[in-house]
This record gives C-alpha cells, sequence and structure tokens, in this order.
C-alpha cells in the first residue's frame, strides 16, 4: 500500500499537509493555567451566564456519558488509535475501504447513541437565551437530536460536520448515512454481525478496530449519481480545512456573544481554539468545563476541572 508521506508517490505538498495533520494529532495538551477551586469556578461561570448570550463551544466530553469515547482523556481513543488524515483519506485507496470496512460495523454502536443531560441542558439553556449559540466539534448528530426535541431555534454549528451524511469525492452527491449503509448491508450480508464479534475499541469518529482479514472481506458500494467508491463522511478529518462558511457563522456568532463557555473539549485543535483566542481579544469573559487541561486554560478567566453532567446540572439549578 502507498504511503502518502512517500513524496514519489503522492505529490510534496499533500506529504506535508499529511504530516502536519499528524502533528495536530498528537499534539499534548498540559497544564497552563491552575484549575479553581470548585466554589469559584462555579461562581465565576455562574455569572457570566446570567448575563445571557454565551456562545458555548463543546467537544467530546459532552458525549461520553452517551457511551462514546472522547480523544485526549485519560481513556480517550488516541492512546489506542490514530484518526485517518484528509491526504490519506482522499489519495490512498486502500485507507479509504479500510475506513468504509470498520465504519460499516462501528456505525452501529454510534446510532444507536443518545443524548444525555449535558446534551438536553444546553439545549435548554439556548431555548431560554442563556446561551446565544452552540458550536459543536463533535461530528455525533447528539446535538442536534436534543435540540430538535427541545424546539431550539438558535444556532447550533457543526463545526467539523456530521457522520450522518455522505458526500462523494468526485461528483459532490450527497447521501444519507442510514440510506448507504442499507446498500452496504446489501453489498454484505451478515458481515456486520459477525465483524462486531471481533471489533475491538468504537472510536469517536465512528469506527473500529479490526483485523486485515475482515477489511479484505468488506464490499464497498459506489455513488448512487456516478458509481465511484470516493465517498467520504461529510466530516472535517485532520488535515482538512473547516468549510468558509463554516467559520463565517462562527465568526457571527462570536461577535455578538457576550462570553464563552467551553463545555468537554481540550481545544487542542486551531479551529476549536480559535474562537477562545477571539474572544479573549475581544475581552469577553470565558469560562472552561472539563475533565482535564484545556489549550484555552490561560485565556480563560475560569477553570471547573470536573464532569460534564454533574457540574452543568448544579449551574442549571442555580439558574432558576
Amino acid at each position: 500500500m502507498r504511503s502518502v508521506t512517500d513524496s514519489q508517490s503522492f505529490t510534496l505538498p499533500v506529504a506535508n499537509a499529511h504530516r502536519a495533520a499528524l502533528r495536530s494529532i498528537e499534539r499534548v495538551v498540559e497544564d497552563t493555567a491552575p484549575p479553581q477551586a470548585r466554589d469559584a469556578a462555579q461562581a465565576g461561570i455562574l455569572q457570566m451566564l446570567r448575563v445571557g448570550g454565551v456562545l458555548a463551544v463543546t467537544g467530546a466530553g459532552v458525549s461520553t456519558d452517551s457511551g462514546i469515547p472522547d480523544y485526549r482523556g485519560p481513556q480517550g481513543s488516541l492512546h489506542r488509535h490514530r484518526p485517518m488524515t484528509y491526504q490519506e483519506f482522499l489519495h490512498d485507496e486502500g485507507a479509504r475501504h479500510r475506513y468504509w470496512a470498520r465504519s460499516f460495523v462501528g456505525w452501529r454502536h454510534m446510532d444507536q447513541a443518545t443524548p444525555n443531560p449535558a446534551h438536553h441542558l444546553l439545549a435548554g439553556w439556548q431555548r431560554r437565551g442563556t446561551l446565544s449559540g452552540l458550536v459543536t466539534q463533535n461530528v455525533d448528530g447528539l446535538h442536534a437530536m436534543a435540540h430538535h426535541e427541545a424546539g431550539v431555534q438558535s444556532p447550533l454549528i457543526p463545526l467539523h460536520g456530521d457522520l450522518a451524511t455522505v458526500a462523494c469525492l468526485t461528483c459532490g452527491n450527497r447521501e444519507d448515512r442510514r440510506h448507504l449503509d442499507t446498500r452496504l448491508e446489501e453489498a454484505n450480508p451478515g458481515y456486520a454481525e459477525e465483524a462486531l464479534q471481533a471489533a475491538e475499541n468504537v472510536n469517536p469518529d465512528g469506527d473500529v478496530a479490526l483485523e486485515d482479514s475482515w477489511v479484505q472481506r468488506f464490499h464497498m458500494v459506489g455513488c448512487l449519481v456516478c458509481g465511484s467508491t470516493r465517498l467520504k463522511p461529510d466530516v472535517v478529518y485532520f488535515g482538512e480545512g473547516v468549510p468558509a462558511e463554516r467559520k463565517v457563522l462562527v465568526d457571527e456568532l462570536v461577535e455578538r456573544s457576550s462570553g464563552l463557555l467551553v463545555v468537554g473539549s481540550s481545544m487542542a485543535v486551531m479551529s476549536g481554539f480559535k474562537i477562545a483566542l477571539q474572544m479573549h481579544r475581544a475581552g469577553r469573559p470565558i469560562g472552561i468545563i472539563n475533565g482535564g487541561p484545556s489549550r484555552a486554560d490561560v485565556k480563560a478567566d475560569w477553570r471547573w476541572r470536573t464532569r460534564i453532567a454533574p457540574a452543568l446540572e448544579s449551574l442549571d439549578a442555580a439558574l432558576r
């Protein structure tokens, strides 16, 4: 199999972009500012929320109680699994086939996940105007489910996309992930159930670890429009840029928000960390609720190291 880092097989810009993506994946978030005592951090964040119009940015830590592992926490998937880069997905046919074999099995776990109390509480805050909007780095669609159930109309921006949609890299056609899954089942009868018994470690990006023998048995289907097998989940991979129109929506939210609340995110990726930098430059308050250190800690006014759902529940009780 060709390697993206092999400049004889791929252009130097592609190989360099792949290496840059690997550095982003491997970034270790260390302590840059000490967390505050529970009462002080809670009081500061509560004061910010009472003003209203706060922008929330969420990460994988919000979805762990829904059974989806995080990336960089103590039990995070990065300790055992490296996500595929955009360059690998785009230029390495074997890597792309391996992803879809693993995703076909792992999708069953992702598709069964439901919003947990953290998703519902944040949706409720948006409905009441406590939050101006929500930007999530997660691709699991759970915030959208909670917003729909709560009838929330204020903005929800999936910064890195959503696994529920698949795009063709050849013609641009988009297909619902569940519809694609039905077609994959027809092409691979019984495969998912058998492979699931041999699979290890469902990952936040919806795939699992499978032996190569299982990957080789998998049959990929083509695009409904052009027949190409160059299908990609409509999510932003490491090494891929956030769509420009999505950046504009985020910037508009930042501009009209009174402060920033980071929930369940290490902010290791620049697309999320940039929001904290914008808020800090504008002199607006920043609060962080996370189980471990965040890249934005040094920019934050309040840093609360704790479990996500209980922290939000205590804040919600005080806001009522």
